[in-house]
């Protein structure tokens, strides 16, 4: 009874604005709560990772100074089977039988060492380089896990058709990887 003799007592804006505020207040912790339902998401461009942080960068000179003598060797015998597929090219027809079977052969056995040695490198480059993205993958998941707990983010994605740039970390987790 009291209450109400009081607000009876108040000018009528002053009750409005009361009204008013504790709408307001309604409405602002129902969105408060329904964000702390609703999960905040960050992502993450793992290609850029693998491609701009500097240590996909060392990574890659180091493969390439690891691999650059065994290339040269492939290239080396490339021409070497070049060159003399011309020359057999060029002798054939003066050849004999025997002589043009022969080297047929040689060079038929010098392009399956050819294909071998490149079916080689290239797989040893791929697992040489898969290894490297593994390394640098596993200290990138461990920064992402960090500035999710310290965003607060409930979900990191990696795949995505459309990000907004708002929830896109990379350049976060760059910047902590180049350290």
């Amino acid at each position: 009874m009291m209450l109400k003799n009081a607000i009876a007592s108040l000018p009528a804006k002053l009750s409005t604005a009361l009204v008013l505020a504790a709408v307001c207040a309604g409405v602002m912790a129902q969105a408060h709560a329904q964000q702390a339902t609703t999960g905040r998401i960050g992502f993450v461009y793992t290609e850029r990772l693998m491609s701009e942080s500097r240590l996909a960068k060392q990574a890659d000179e180091k493969i390439q100074a690891e691999f650059s003598k065994r290339q040269a060797q492939v290239d080396d015998m490339i021409k070497r089977y070049k060159s003399n597929r011309e020359k057999f090219d060029g002798d054939a027809p003066k050849l004999n039988d025997i002589e043009r079977t022969r080297r047929t052969r040689e060079l038929l056995d010098m392009e399956k060492d050819v294909q071998r040695m490149q079916r080689e490198f290239n797989e040893d480059l791929i697992q040489r380089k898969n290894e490297e993205r593994s390394a640098i993958a596993q200290r990138a998941y461990k920064l992402i896990e960090q500035v999710a707990e310290q965003e607060h983010l409930d979900v990191v994605l990696q795949e995505s058709i459309w990000t907004n740039p708002r929830i896109d970390i990379t350049d976060k987790i760059l910047k902590l990887l180049d350290k």
